[in-house]
């Protein structure tokens, strides 16, 4: 029995010894950044604030608050849009505004972005318009129609849980997202159909063949 009491303690060191030589080991290693690279992107761009605009600071802390204590649908996507860039959150018309706005009085208008002018439109309708910012022409004809001009901590006074509100966007219309591919769908799986390829012009001598027909392979 002494003699397996004190084989079994000397494995028992052995072991301890090699377990921490492999640690060792293992803290030292470092990353194979050619075989698999360092893991970028699979964090939530929403978890730091890139902008360097104070009031827009101020505005991602405020609501951020207000969808977690009134789990309010709106606040999240109010807070989801503040961190968005330049690119993503596009202006909007007046003439769009007030064609969402039909048959909705008594409501708010919230647009997280620009609110423009349109030369087109004559008259405008009297409207209650929150945004990050107006055009000094889109605010004066909005002011002389009737209605109001709300900046988003207002909002917050009035309606915080976001209650007869109507949340908008402006359309994405780079001329980039043309050569961009669609999201799949079980019913659709044509990724790229329609999809404007990058090609110098369009003619005769330009890639007409693999890829741009039927008889070479596919057509996009």
């Amino acid at each position: 029995l002494r003699r397996f009491y004190a084989s079994a303690s000397k494995f028992q060191a052995q072991l301890f010894t090699k377990g921490q030589s492999l640690q060792l080991r293992t803290e030292t290693m470092g990353i194979d950044l050619k075989a698999g690279g360092r893991r970028t992107g699979h964090k939530s761009s929403s978890r730091v604030i890139k902008t360097a605009n104070p009031y827009t600071r101020l505005l991602i802390k405020l609501y951020k608050f207000l969808a977690r204590r009134t789990d309010s649908a709106f606040c999240a996507a109010v807070v989801k849009r503040l961190h968005m860039s330049k690119v993503n959150t596009p202006p909007v018309g007046l003439n769009r505004l007030s064609k969402y706005m039909k048959n909705k009085d008594g409501k708010i208008a919230v647009v997280v972005g620009k609110v423009t002018d349109d030369v087109r439109m004559l008259e405008v309708p009297q409207l209650t318009v929150c945004a990050l910012s107006f055009t000094e022409t889109a605010r004066n004809r909005i002011v002389a129609a009737g209605g109001e001009c709300l900046t988003f901590d207002q909002l917050a006074l009035r309606a915080p849980t976001g209650a007869n509100t109507v949340l908008l966007r402006g359309p994405k219309s780079r001329k980039a997202l043309a050569h961009f591919g669609h999201s799949t769908t079980v019913n659709n799986p044509h990724t790229h159909d329609g999809v404007k390829p990058y090609v110098r012009s369009k003619g005769r001598k330009f890639e007409s063949a693999r890829g741009r027909r039927r008889s070479c392979g596919f057509k996009i």
